[in-house]
């Protein structure tokens, strides 16, 4: 679930590159819209994967998605999910995709879900009900396949959301339970959730890109996936209907999860979404723009010094693993776009910046690192104009308050235990009067 450009930067290619990839194959099925699966199809699910550094491109045609499918074909959904040989389902749905409230838990009255709950409901599991969530239509082809007595299969979370496993089976199970107990039951006995920690920085294909691929290529590709070099897959979780040889291509299978997940939701993601919204308020609009901002790097800095006080284990790395990354942001000729790295901010920041300021906090200190992260979303609600996040009305509505009020608003969509703690306010509010002025992070 989920056709979108790091899917085909990412599983797709672990896939490609197993020792048994010719036993597999992937039915990719898109999210909102049905463009690249109407691109993939006309190209029989053949893509270019462009590897882009500094040094330069390298070119690879990957050929593991074996169909390409409109979102919305729901009956085609259900019934490759039924089918026996089905082994496992990847999410790439996006962390706002999964609902969830400022508690963790599935947003029920959400409007989509809520609707969804109630076509369920109504259609008692049958096809007829067309859900619109990735949820939706996951809990209704899982009730097929419990119906079709096709056995038990993996549910592989790859979305940037701690614990995301366990996260995913609670939003599917939470959204079965509402209209059928036998399912969720029998999800929670023949259903695994398997947590990983994924990392490839995969901007937006754009024209330049497809003209690149045609120029070094001699074809054309409608479709390419521009990804950086590094790549980096972490699994924790059980395959009870088997999988393709990942570890092959590089893949790590790991029996505790959580401090990777941790490595990387705290220095990539979180540096990411600093400098999303601190980058843009200064008038920065790529990673490598705003990393060669001194204050923006300065604000990183202090970011991760205290994310890694708060990781411990050698075999994280965090030194080389810090490094790397200034590496991989400073790499020029990836555009990776800070407005696209913005949206969702209200259900980003509680997995990036939520855990490092109360760990912070909870030792004595300050945290004003992961404080100013907020602080600089805060600021950028304020500013920018068609803001993409689940909560956007919300948002607006806090956006018109003024003062003490207004911040209040903005942190209770992030977290209300943050908004109900005086001096967490009070910290976020003074460094959010710093970026008043054009971003200014002193």
């Amino acid at each position: 679930m989920g056709l979108g450009a790091f899917h085909r930067s990412h599983q797709a290619w672990y896939t490609q590159h197993a020792s048994d990839a010719a036993e597999w194959g992937i039915a990719s099925f898109t999210g909102r819209r049905p463009d690249a699966a109407e691109v993939l199809v006309a190209q029989d699910g053949l893509y270019t994967l462009v590897e882009r550094s500094d040094a330069g491109d390298s070119f690879e045609v990957i050929g593991s998605i074996v169909e390409a499918v409109d979102g919305a074909d729901v009956e085609r959904f259900v019934e490759l999910v039924s089918a026996p040989l089905t082994s496992l389902i990847t999410l790439t749905i996006t962390e706002a995709a999964y609902r969830l409230g400022a508690d963790g838990k599935l947003d029920s009255q959400a409007p989509d879900v809520a609707a969804d709950l109630a076509l369920l409901a109504e259609g008692a599991g049958s096809v007829s009900g067309k859900p619109s969530t990735p949820l939706g239509r996951l809990v209704l082809a899982l009730a097929s396949r419990r119906d079709a007595d096709a056995g038990p299969l993996a549910v592989v979370c790859c979305d940037n959301l701690s614990n995301n496993g366990t996260v995913a089976r609670n939003a599917v199970v939470g959204m079965a339970l509402a209209f059928d107990a036998g399912l969720a039951a029998w999800i929670n006995a023949s259903v695994s959730f398997v947590s990983t920690s994924v990392d490839r920085i995969t901007p937006r294909t754009i024209e330049a890109d497809i003209a690149a691929v045609a120029a070094a290529c001699g074809y054309r590709d409608e479709s390419p996936v521009v990804a950086e070099p590094f790549r980096d897959w972490v699994l924790s979780g059980d395959f009870p209907a088997g999988r393709p040889h990942w570890e092959d291509a590089g893949a790590i299978f790991v029996d505790e999860i959580e401090p990777y997940e941790n490595r990387k939701l705290w220095l990539l993601n979180g540096a990411h979404s600093l400098l999303a919204y601190a980058g843009q308020l200064r008038g920065h609009k790529t990673v490598a723009e705003a990393l060669a901002d001194e204050g923006c790097r300065r604000a990183v800095e202090d970011f991760w010094n205290e994310a890694a006080a708060n990781l411990h284990g050698d075999e994280l790395r965090i030194p080389e693993y810090r490094a790397a990354l200034l590496e991989r942001f400073g790499n020029s000729r990836i555009a990776h776009h800070l407005a696209q790295i913005a949206m969702d901010g209200s259900t980003k920041l509680r997995m990036r910046a939520v855990p490092v300021l109360r760990a912070e906090r909870a030792a004595g200190r300050r945290g004003e690192g992961a404080a100013r992260m907020i602080a600089a979303w805060s600021a950028y609600t304020a500013s920018a104009t068609g803001l993409q996040d689940p909560r956007a009305a919300d948002i607006a509505a806090a956006n018109t308050l003024v003062g003490r009020a207004r911040l209040e608003a903005l942190l209770d969509l992030v977290d209300p235990e943050l908004a109900a703690d005086a001096g967490i306010v009070d910290l976020v509010e003074g460094l959010a009067e710093t970026f008043a002025a054009a971003g200014n992070l002193s």
